[in-house]
């Protein structure tokens, strides 16, 4: 399941959110050439890589920041771009500029914490955006619960965009990550399941200042969990390949 887009267009530009995908990239691009598995990789992970051990014994808080800049692998940051390009305008919209910025580094370096209470005496570097990203789904699910997400469904060769609303599709996200943390050992690598839930509720809780001006419950009512402005309207394009007729024998 990928989502591809909702259908909750900002009014504004989103400076922030395409400003932190371009130095993501920038970052990652630049960093590129020293992840090949070298002496200068390993230099680079413990200079600026989230190592739970480290920051357990006082060191190295700058890497609750840093390491949100830094990627594993294309698919790594391209998912990771996804989720901020479709997610995060429309938290920028409501927060404003600076105040998205915020939100944003303290969704991930909540995320980073809470990764490392899970796992405190970890040596295993861990890097990603999807911390900050995952408190920004948290933060859109508290304002947009019945927002439409369109989900691009893979099965073997099946496929099939699906609109749900936000709270199924965020919702199944947040549960997976939660049973998946479960039965992780987050001190062995691999995905950070806790960083990713734990993002994902502080997220949520940041947000609630903001959903409260709004009229907390009442703002709901209003809107029905769904975006006050109209939804945007999406059509597949016919394709101009012709169609060949079937011969019968």
């Amino acid at each position: 399941m990928f989502p591809i887009r909702d259908h909750n267009p900002s009014q504004k530009t989103p400076v922030v959110a395409y400003l932190l995908i371009a130095a993501n990239v920038l970052v990652f691009l630049g960093t590129l050439p020293a992840m090949d598995g070298s002496a200068a990789t390993a230099s680079l992970l413990y200079n600026w890589a989230l190592i739970p051990a480290r920051l357990s014994q006082g060191d190295a808080y700058h890497t609750l920041v840093t390491s949100m800049f830094l990627h594993g692998g294309f698919m790594h940051i391209a998912g990771n771009m996804l989720f901020l390009w479709i997610f995060g305008d429309n938290l920028e919209e409501d927060m404003g500029h600076l105040g998205f910025l915020a939100f944003y580094l303290a969704g991930g370096i909540g995320a980073g914490l809470i990764h490392t209470m899970a796992a405190p005496w970890s040596p295993v570097p861990t890097v990603g955006a999807s911390g900050a990203i995952a408190a920004v789904m948290g933060g859109y699910l508290l304002m947009y619960p019945r927002a439409r997400v369109d989900v691009l469904i893979i099965i073997v060769v099946f496929f099939r965009i699906l609109p749900l609303p936000a709270w199924a599709m965020l919702g199944l996200w947040f549960a997976l990550q939660l049973f998946n943390g479960v039965g992780a050992d987050p001190s062995m690598g691999g995905v950070a399941y806790w960083a990713h839930a734990g993002g994902f509720i502080v997220g949520l809780v940041l947000t609630i200042p903001l959903f409260l001006r709004r009229g907390g419950p009442r703002y709901w009512r209003r809107t029905h969990g769904k975006p006050e402005h109209p939804e945007a309207k999406y059509q597949l394009q016919r394709s101009n390949i012709p169609r060949v007729p079937r011969r019968r024998r």
